[in-house]
């Protein structure tokens, strides 16, 4: 089998930081560009072809599906920083055995989360104050959903294979056959054949299929090193401590963020289905705007991963430097254009006065601190990468959770205003990041030398 730079596969410890990162990060930007295309495009169709209230139940989704796979795509994090780090020490046997450990994770994880999903969607639903008008379709949209989620996790899974080892083009391929297959079914299904926000929801399925059978497919026909054996798919038991101790505070991370976006989503909601259509709008424009922050800290983790598992520590701080002036500069231009430009792009969703204008007044408030999340993400991307993801999980969840929800539980009460849920996320923000700059100025993330394979 074919070995590092031979096959598909990127070391990224070696050569110039900036050309490797750059190059990484373009196809995971890409990559992640398709795949946010799937809940928008739903978001479009569904508002221009059925109305604001079908709106409304597709564009409060994200907290709750995030929430729900958050914990999962968590543990994927960490099987993604045991396959760098082994790839990183040059150790086959390693890789071959995380990459199998993620696949049967992977099922495991999917079967889980398809009864979940379905089973539970209405309760969580109404806890989250969804209007009576719109909880019919949302409940709809989920359980179906929810139905296909084994596609859409174990697609990840793989992809966070490939991503693992460097290699970020394949499913950037695979993300482009299937949201142009997105886009064909959701006008089919919605426009032509009228089956509303059903119909939105059949369509993601079917397309996360699409991109599983293909990627899935890859891996069992590679020949590198991360190959996929169907008979070698099992749990190595040697590996589940390590994975754990990195995937469980990363999941509990994603889940306690998810957890937290939910309540703010209880708020937004009691303001009426034209909030939540309007501020549904913005979350998924802030998704686009975010996407190359996003595949900057997924190239950190990579790097830093691939960097301390090859015990190449002065390159692992440089790229760290590298990936974070980056990312915080590409956020405060990104959100510079979205503060001038965000009256236009809300109304790609709804023509409606009311709704836009909840969505403006969010980008408003939000977007000029862009560079704060970013900031705070490419930290945690690089302390995952180093196996400190216990420090990030601790961090995001005082503030992202606990600060914001206090926040937003107690002004509210005495502010009844949405305005002061917008101002809870760069509050938050600059909190994090404060405390994650003091940790890596530290530079404790880098003392420790021992490897988690």
């Amino acid at each position: 089998m074919a070995f590092g730079n031979k096959g598909s596969a990127v070391l990224m410890t070696e050569g110039p930081i900036a050309t490797k990162m750059v190059r990484f990060a373009i196809p995971v930007f890409c990559s992640n560009l398709f795949q946010q295309l799937y809940n928008t495009i739903d978001a479009l169709i569904v508002g221009r072809y059925v109305g604001d209230e079908a709106l409304a139940s597709v564009s409060s989704s994200g907290s709750f599906i995030f929430m729900m796979v958050g914990f999962i795509f968590g543990l994927f994090a960490g099987a993604g920083v045991i396959v760098s780090q082994a790839f990183g020490a040059g150790d086959k046997d390693k890789v071959q055995n995380a990459v199998h450990t993620t696949m049967a994770l992977g099922i495991i994880a999917g079967v889980i989360l398809t009864g979940i999903g379905i089973g539970f969607s209405p309760q969580i639903l109404r806890w989250m104050n969804t209007p009576a008008d719109v909880l019919p379709n949302s409940i709809i949209y989920f359980r179906i959903y929810f139905a296909g989620s084994l596609f859409h996790v174990m697609y990840n899974a793989c992809s966070g294979v490939f991503q693992a080892v460097g290699d970020s083009k394949h499913p950037l391929i695979y993300l482009i056959v299937s949201s142009v297959s997105n886009v064909v079914l959701d006008l089919l299904f919605v426009a032509v054949f009228k089956w509303g926000i059903a119909g939105a929801a059949i369509a993601t399925c079917l397309s996360h299929a699409i991109s599983f059978v293909l990627i899935f497919g890859k891996l069992m026909h590679s020949d590198d090193i991360f190959r996929v054996h169907i008979k070698k798919i099992r749990i190595h038991r040697e590996l589940v401590r390590p994975i754990l101790k990195v995937g469980i505070p990363s999941g509990v991370q994603n889940a306690v963020i998810g957890f937290a976006n939910i309540i703010v989503q209880s708020n937004i909601n009691s303001f009426g289905k034209l909030a939540m259509a309007g501020c549904g709008s913005y979350s998924k424009l802030e998704g686009f705007v975010f996407l190359p922050i996003t595949s900057f800290c997924m190239a950190l983790t990579t790097f830093t991963g691939q960097n301390i598992g090859a015990n190449r520590l002065d390159r692992a701080k440089k790229g760290a430097l590298f990936g974070i002036i980056s990312a915080v500069t590409c956020a405060e231009l990104l959100g510079f254009v979205m503060y001038v430009f965000c009256p236009g792009m809300i109304a790609w969703f709804s023509s409606t006065p009311e709704t836009i204008a909840f969505g403006v007044q969010w980008a408003r408030t939000t977007s000029l601190f862009f560079c704060l999340l970013a900031f705070s993400h490419a930290s945690a991307a690089i302390m995952r990468g180093a196996g400190k993801s216990i420090v990030p999980m601790v961090v995001m969840l005082a503030f992202w959770c606990v600060v914001r929800v206090t926040y937003i539980t107690i002004i509210t009460r005495y502010i009844p205003n949405i305005s002061v849920v917008f101002w809870a996320y760069p509050l938050t923000w600059g909190l994090s990041s404060i405390t994650f700059m003091i940790y890596l100025l530290s530079g404790k993330w880098l003392v420790a030398k021992k490897k988690l394979v």
